[in-house]
């Protein structure tokens, strides 16, 4: 054998029994590698590697330093993490960025804690106003007031007694009496379908509280209007605020056809920093068939094709009230409340859609390869919602459509083995949790609350459960309503805290931190139908990742909620810059 057939024959047994030791050789070249850190993959092992490498959107390898350097090539771009900590892209599964984004276009709106913090800003409107002009208030939370109660429409009126006022939380409302007056609104009005006007019992006269009725209320807009090219500006001003906190992909769980539009049309022009996944809203009200009809629309819709970048999965409709006006369907009354201004001790909250029409729609969703989900809070709807998904699997199997439950906030041990059982998944937010708690344990008292948000259980018992904030206003992940900083909603879902509350609500349904990471990355992708594509750091998933400036793992707990993202990255391209400080190594 001659030395050059020699060391030919060498180099193939040498690349046979590991070509890894070769820098880049036969294998694909990372377009970026970062190592020396902490890298949490999320895999199913839920292991921690020091490395990874990109290439184009998706990633190569991840590993050691060692292994994912067998990945550099010339013009690979080395970043050295310093031993920061490194997670896959985290997910929020219930977001409304739309109509957040555009909450303060016309002018700030100041945080309100309490009754008079919500009449002095009332007040100041009228001011800018002038009389006639309908002054607007929504989703400040009753539960979250100082007072925990409604203003009252007295109060309404003498803050603006030339203005009509709606205080609107939701599908409830408080409003005063030129509201009234001007919506047609009095002693002898009669609500069609579900919903109420409270009354009062002496007189017969509309106290100005109303249950599922804000659609009687004839509300002109005051704010200014903004254009389309406002509106596309402020969306994706929100969504780079989403990338600040680490999230790379979101639901929007109640999108309209011209927001459908929106995204579609940033999509195409290379603009969404993050990916979407939508839930059409379809109405549930009115001809059956109509509704049928807007389920089978959205089944046909392009998007149902869509991409991992943009896709419509569902469509989201509303089961019943809200938790924090007192309308939740519960399966037992609410009680007597000076909170909620409930006299009637027999009131359970507002059930919108009849079990038989529930069921239909369910059907037809399930049939139409669509993911059905639902508003439904108290645990009267979510039994509701269960029975129809357990009725439509006899039929045809439920679980290829990922049948969802949003919010699911009060629950039973039965509702969670229905859930299990039947594959459902549910969409949860943390920071109601964190900001209602207060109000509901005087409401319900502590052991009512045995299975609000029962997190721990829901793990326990393989129920996918998916970590959202229900974003509805403000740009800010602190500010905003509801906050939609992930880590906070970790915090939450470690330590069961509350503001304003002592102690922890039923610490027995605590997550640990490895299932809180899960919470908000491959649960999520799961409720995006994206697990195989997202939600984990390993090779041959997409490149979303967020870089840390703590160890989620190991800090002190009150810190987590502390952690600042230092940069983000999705499909492989950084979408939120790092500070100055951290060493870039291009060689």
């Amino acid at each position: 054998m001659t030395i050059l057939r020699a060391a030919a024959w060498l180099a193939l047994v040498s690349l046979a029994l590991g070509f890894s030791r070769w820098p880049a050789a036969a294998q694909e070249q990372a377009d970026v590698i970062l190592h020396h850190g902490k890298i949490v993959t999320v895999d199913r092992a839920f292991s921690i590697r020091q490395a990874l490498a990109v290439k184009g959107d998706r990633l190569i390898r991840v590993g050691t330093d060692e292994e994912v350097f067998t990945t550099r090539g010339p013009s690979t771009t080395v970043i050295d993490l310093g031993g920061k900590t490194v997670l896959p892209g985290l997910i929020d599964s219930h977001v409304h960025p739309s109509d957040a984004c555009l909450t303060e276009f016309d002018h700030p709106v100041p945080e309100m804690e309490t009754i008079q913090d919500v009449l002095d800003y009332i007040q100041s409107r009228a001011r800018a106003l002038g009389p006639d002009r309908w002054i607007v208030v929504r989703q400040v939370f009753i539960t979250r007031l100082k007072e925990q109660r409604y203003p009252t429409k007295e109060e309404l009126d003498q803050v603006a007694p030339q203005n009509p006022v709606l205080f609107a939380t939701g599908p409830d409302a408080s409003v005063n009496s030129l509201a009234l007056k001007l919506s047609g609104i009095d002693k002898d009005f009669r609500v069609e379908g579900a919903g109420k006007v409270e009354k009062d019992p002496r007189t017969g006269e509309p106290t100005g509280i109303l249950r599922n009725c804000s659609r009687y209320i004839k509300a002109t807009p005051s704010d200014r209007k903004p254009t389309a090219q406002d509106q596309d500006r402020r969306l994706i001003a929100l969504l780079k605020d989403y990338n600040s906190v680490g999230l790379t992909s979101i639901i929007d769980r109640d999108a309209s056809d011209s927001e459908i539009d929106r995204y579609q049309r940033l999509h195409e022009a290379g603009a969404l920093p993050v990916r979407v996944a939508i839930s059409r809203h379809v109405e549930t009200m009115g001809p059956l068939e109509k509704v049928l009809a807007e389920i089978r629309k959205t089944a046909e819709h392009p998007l149902r094709q869509g991409g991992a970048r943009l896709r419509i999965v569902g469509i989201k409709t509303y089961l019943d009230g809200g938790m924090l006006t007192g309308s939740a369907y519960m399966r037992q009354p609410w009680g007597v409340s000076r909170i909620y201004s409930i006299d009637d001790p027999s009131y359970r909250g507002v059930l919108f859609i009849p079990p038989d029409r529930l069921l239909s729609i369910v059907r037809a969703t399930v049939a139409a390869g669509l993911q059905y989900t639902a508003h439904t809070v108290g645990d009267g709807a979510v039994h509701n919602l269960l029975d129809a998904y357990d009725a439509v699997n006899k039929q045809m199997p439920v679980v290829p459509t990922r049948p969802c439950i949003t919010h699911s906030n009060f629950m039973s041990r039965a509702a969670i083995e229905t859930a299990a059982r039947l594959g459902v998944v549910v969409d949860i937010q943390p920071a109601w949790l964190y900001l209602d708690t207060r109000t509901l344990v005087a409401q319900f008292g502590y052991d009512r609350l045995r299975y609000f948000q029962p997190l721990k259980s829901l793990f326990e018992a393989g129920v996918t459960a998916g970590g959202g904030s229900d974003h509805m206003q403000k740009i800010g992940s602190l500010r905003s309503i509801n906050p939609y900083n992930p880590f906070l909603g970790m915090w939450v879902t470690i330590t069961r805290r509350a503001k304003g509350y002592e102690g922890q609500l039923h610490p027995e349904e605590a997550l640990s931190r490895e299932q809180a990471l899960r919470f908000y990355t491959i649960n999520n992708a799961r409720l995006l139908f994206l697990e195989d594509r997202i939600g984990s750091l390993e090779a041959g998933k997409q490149a979303d990742f967020v870089i840390i400036n703590r160890d989620l793992l190991t800090c002190p707990e009150d810190q987590i909620r502390e952690i600042q993202v230092l940069a983000t990255y999705v499909a492989g391209g950084r979408v939120f810059a790092p500070p100055r400080g951290m060493r870039y190594d291009a060689r």
